[in-house]
């Protein structure tokens, strides 16, 4: 498989030694050029995600969904994009003007620091710290925080609502998620990006394989856990439309509702993201052990096999959330305080089991 860090190298090269440049100078447009390829594809990412979710939403309502704007509809989100940079934005009378314009800045760079550590392709992964899934969690956060201030900096009693809710139901859910991470870590020994990869190369070594049954439960939990934690259905309480209005973001519009608008989607495309890494190989392909087959598989591009296994984990949650009705707060909660996250702490033991007496595939 085609390993990225030779045309990583080969820029390095290009920059210090043809170019004559020194490391402050290099670092810099290296630094740049990585800035502007990942904020390039959280665009495009981001505009294919709400692309998808309204023919899928159409789908499951047996309708067409957007056909008006292009060919199938296919210029519909550009439209979208072109009315929000255009419209103006304001600032609600007696809101507390710094937090209510840092707020959507929060959920962003939550978002986007999240959408860093993903592992795209061997050699490709931007953020690649040897502590990078307790990083991934800790950068991911900060979007709780944009949350909450959005909804309390903007004197609206519906978005207060919507942003405790927010709070709770996301920090709840975290605990689930990061049981599942560990019950991984481990498994594979390491909370590094590439380790974690690494250890699922060769016939039969997805995580969710692998690790069988304990690894199987970690990834059910942690998809629940994750939908919960994008704000998707049944768990988007925050944006209760029949009860909060548009929740804590009910007060921004222009460019302030659309960094709430693009976080929620990438969040979504993060959560499947994490579930690839961790539990379905990340780039690694599907080996099953026959010389022929697995040739054929490795020859294909690693951003593909990402690209693939997560827009498939992110159809299935925009298929979980079109089909369940929404669930009440207090259902969120016992959910998860009463059974994930017990359920999780049993299966982290487990897995432990399963480890020290090596009983994994």
């Amino acid at each position: 498989m085609f390993d990225f860090s030779i045309v990583s190298q080969w820029i390095d090269q290009l920059l210090r030694q043809t170019c004559g440049l020194g490391d402050f100078w290099t670092i810099l447009i290296e630094c740049v050029l990585v800035g502007v390829l990942v904020l390039t594809g959280y665009a495009l990412i981001a505009i294919a995600l709400i692309f998808m979710e309204r023919k899928v939403c159409a789908y499951f309502q047996c309708r067409l969904g957007p056909m008006r704007v292009g060919p199938w509809g296919l210029l519909q989100v550009f439209a979208d994009v072109l009315k929000m940079l255009i419209k103006e934005i304001f600032i609600v009378d007696k809101a507390d003007k710094f937090l209510y314009i840092v707020a959507p800045f929060l959920v962003l760079i939550g978002s986007v620091g999240a959408f860093a550590f993903l592992p795209w392709n061997n050699g490709a992964v931007i953020l690649d710290f040897n502590v990078g899934l307790f990083l991934l969690t800790a950068i991911s956060s900060i979007g709780v925080i944009g949350i909450f201030l959005a909804g309390w900096s903007s004197n609206n009693k519906y978005s207060v609502v919507s942003a405790m809710r927010a709070a709770v139901q996301m920090i709840s859910y975290e605990m689930s998620l990061c049981l599942c991470l560990i019950t991984a870590v481990v498994l594979t020994g390491t909370m590094q990006v590439s380790g974690i990869v690494d250890f699922q190369t060769g016939p039969w070594n997805w995580l969710i394989v692998k690790g069988h049954i304990p690894a199987i439960i970690a990834f059910i939990i942690f998809m629940i856990a994750g939908n919960a934690e994008a704000n998707r259905g049944p768990f988007d309480m925050a944006e209760a439309e029949s009860e909060l209005t548009a929740g804590h973001h009910t007060e921004y519009s222009g460019m302030g509702f659309g960094f709430f608008y693009l976080a929620e989607f990438l969040n979504m495309f993060i959560i499947a993201g994490i579930a690839t890494m961790v539990f379905l190989g990340g780039w690694a392909p599907i080996n099953i052990g026959i010389g022929a087959f697995d040739t054929v598989m490795n020859y294909i591009p690693g951003i593909v096999w990402f690209m693939g296994k997560a827009f498939a984990v992110v159809w299935l949650m925009m298929w979980i959330k079109w089909t369940f009705p929404r669930l009440r707060i207090d259902q969120i909660l016992k959910l998860e305080w009463k059974y994930l996250m017990p359920l999780a702490l049993v299966n982290l033991v487990l897995m432990t089991v399963v480890v020290a007496l090596g009983l994994y595939l």
